[in-house]
């Protein structure tokens, strides 16, 4: 990491604007980057933060046409009420943008114009759906078949959610359009595609760069895609709501930027809008074009190659033969893993989710980002209860935080009428029993390195010493026999909980200025940073000197929550695993209806064998495959599956399995399988192998 910029721009990853962000979103990327940010302005550095909704793509359209309204109104409806959300949340975006803006289409189709106009992109005439019916052509959500991996019937074009495999539309058995319930026909099209494979060898240099820098994950998963070598990318679509493809002519007619194309470029048309508010409208070149400024991009780990391999591609192609005007590519992308919800994946389709605007109507935002905060899944899948939140709440915040926060002030209201008694030195500072230089470099280098989990637990830590330190003094009692000792430890409990509003500013901004206020201060906390008349190193020292005056009124930082605050949220989710559990039993009925009965005699025709797994090995570009070589008998054979989120490569060589061993060869992902393995789904959404324990079973028929 270079240590020498001047300036920092944090982006964070687009929102779809066709349904609410909920905790998911808000614990993968937005907490995060606003934790870091309000970090990085208290300690007076210049950071903007910018985001915005993505309002292109099949799922809008989707939602537009199920709901017989235009995907305008859609965008419309959840940027504004996603937008709400985040600010209730306190998440402070510099500027926040959206897609459909005339800045975003110029910047967008400037990219194009440029990178097109060096023969960068490739042509490419193919078949794809088109339904006679409506006159479409159809980009793969809009066709649904059965999933050539599992049978489920109403799998879409891009990936089977019984299986999870990623799929694409000609892969589909009876493929029927969404539109019509019509069979579609392959009917030719013209795309434009972007050779990935091109920039390869500086995309490795690039992240060979970063190794030591970024997390674990993204180098993972980036290191996944470019061992399996980078391909042509389509980046248009046939598709009514989109960025329209500057190329004049027919061939372009009917044609938009694939999103994927369009939506990273955001960050640059959001950051030229944010310039142009401040009435500069050239700033934006300092952030994007500048060798000073470092550029970090929040996102979740399903976002990874997006940003460490496709975006800088594109950005590499606009650098190409310029020697003014080049794009500075990322120095960090710190994504996340997923935070789950009472112990299953978010997922907005079966509507198993909290959502954030929900949730703020409930409870204060506050006890949602410490929440939070603390279970951040930063190395690994974390999740979020409703027990967990209530304990963390009424126990860290109420207990600790707020009783501190409280009794400090009320006594020095109620004894020493409002006002600081004691001038406290160096010494005195010493008293609580905090190692402050020590405290504040772990602090200072989990904010820095994005352990934000670490963050919040080092700052707790400072609270319990605080209210440890109150109750031990006990100056209520010493009061009586020596007043000296009273005020001496009255002014550090006062100057403790401002060193407190400081150093929780990051993660609960709106309790720090609520205790800023209550120490006497009439702007706000938010107004001092801004101002620069408040910084980060002055947590580190007492700052309220003998004879300051506190507001003389107190409160109550944090409620209580009572078992029957969170009885209604608990009922909610047993309704809504209900739902989740008829929408899976539904789907199972309706995969044993399409399938026509069989006789006995059918039956038998299926040969089921016990085979070994010898050797196993993802499937190049997918998330869910795995390629097996199995042992059945004297030969062997290759069976693709759709299990690699339950299993490993290497967990599963040596097993037992059982084999559909006269199914005919199937070509998946370009790959022969020749077979099925059996595999039952548990409630956790897991798959669980079928398999067979005992010696000398292999090659041996199923009975």
């Amino acid at each position: 990491m270079n240590s020498n910029f001047s300036r920092t721009l944090v982006t964070t990853a687009l929102p779809y604007a066709n349904g609410p962000v909920h905790l998911g979103h808000l614990a993968g990327v937005y907490l995060p980057a606003d934790i870091y940010v309000r970090f990085k302005r208290m300690k007076g550095e210049n950071i903007i933060h910018v985001g915005g909704s993505d309002e292109h793509g099949v799922p809008i359209t989707i939602t537009a046409d199920r709901e017989g309204i235009t995907p305008r109104d859609v965008v419309d409806r959840y940027h504004r009420q996603n937008m709400d959300a985040f600010e209730r949340c306190g998440i402070s975006f510099d500027y926040y943008g959206r897609t459909s803006s005339k800045v975003h289409f110029d910047t967008a189709q400037e990219f194009f114009r440029d990178i097109n106009g060096k023969g960068i992109f490739v042509k490419k005439k193919e078949s794809h759906f088109f339904d006679p019916e409506t006159k479409r052509f159809l980009s793969d959500r809009y066709v649904t078949g059965t999933c050539p991996v599992c049978n489920y019937p109403e799998a879409n074009g891009d990936q089977c959610e019984a299986c999870g495999t990623h799929l694409s539309p000609r892969e589909l058995i009876n493929p029927k359009s969404k539109l019509s319930d019509e069979s579609p026909e392959l009917r030719e099209t013209l795309h434009w595609y972007f050779p990935l494979g091109r920039f390869q060898d500086r995309l490795e240099n690039y992240v060979d760069s970063h190794v030591g820098d970024w997390r674990a994950n993204v180098l993972n998963y980036t290191g996944t895609w470019l061992k399996q070598g980078l391909n042509d990318r389509a980046i248009t679509r046939d598709l009514h709501w989109g960025i329209p493809v500057p190329v004049e002519g027919d061939e372009a007619k009917g044609k938009v930027l694939y999103v994927w194309f369009d939506a990273v470029l955001g960050y640059i048309s959001f950051t030229r809008e944010w310039a142009e508010k401040q009435g500069a409208p050239d700033l934006w070149r300092e952030y994007w074009q500048s060798s000073d400024c470092r550029i970090v991009n929040f996102i979740g780990k399903d976002n990874v190659v997006f940003h460490t391999l496709m975006f800088p591609a594109i950005l590499m192609a606009w650098n190409e033969g310029r020697t003014s005007g080049i794009y500075s590519l990322a120095d960090n992308v710190p994504a996340s893993e997923f935070m789950n919800f009472e112990g299953r994946k978010f997922s907005k389709s079966r509507n198993y989710a909290v959502y954030l605007g929900e949730f703020l109507d409930k409870f204060p935002a506050d006890t949602l980002r410490y929440s939070i905060a603390m279970n951040y899944p930063e190395n690994k899948d974390s999740d979020f209860s409703w027990f967990d939140f209530q304990n963390r709440t009424n126990g860290e915040l109420a207990d600790t935080l707020g009783n501190f926060i409280k009794r400090s002030v009320d006594f020095t209201n109620a004894k020493f009428e409002g006002e600081i008694p004691y001038e406290c030195t160096e010494e005195d500072w010493a008293a609580p029993g905090i190692d402050w230089t020590a405290s504040f470099e772990k602090l200072d280098q989990a904010y820095e390195q994005f352990h934000f989990r670490e963050a919040a637990a080092l700052t707790m830590q400072i609270a319990r010493s605080a209210n440890r330190f109150l109750t031990e003094s006990e100056p209520w009692k010493v009061l009586k026999t020596d007043r000296q000792a009273a005020a001496r430890a009255v002014a550090l409990s006062v100057n403790l909980c401002y060193t407190l509003a400081l150093a929780w500013y990051p993660v609960i901004p709106h309790t720090s200025n609520r205790i800023y206020a209550m120490l006497g201060f009439e702007e706000s906390l938010d107004d001092a940073i801004k101002n620069g008349t408040v910084s980060w190193n002055m947590a580190r020292f007492p700052q309220l000197h003998k004879g300051h005056k506190l507001c003389r009124k107190s409160e109550i930082l944090f409620a209580k929550i009572e078992d029957g605050d969170i009885a209604p949220e608990l009922e909610k989710i047993e309704r809504l695993l209900e739902e989740v559990k008829r929408k899976e039993e539904e789907e199972a009925n309706e995969e044993t209806e399409v399938r026509p009965e069989i006789s006995f005699d059918d039956f038998l025709k299926v040969d089921l064998r016990v085979a070994t797994v010898i050797a196993c090995e993802k499937v190049k570009k997918t998330d869910k495959l795995l390629k097996l070589r199995l042992k059945v008998g004297s030969e062997s054979r290759q069976v693709l599956a759709g299990i690699a989120q339950s299993y490993s490569p290497d967990s599963i060589i040596g097993k037992n399995v059982i084999l559909v061993a006269n199914l005919a060869e199937r070509k998946i992902r370009g790959e022969l399988s020749q077979g099925m393995i059996l595999a039952v789904e548990g409630n956790d959404g897991m798959l669980n192998l079928v398999e067979v324990s005992g010696s000398g079973v292999n090659g041996k028929n199923v009975q």
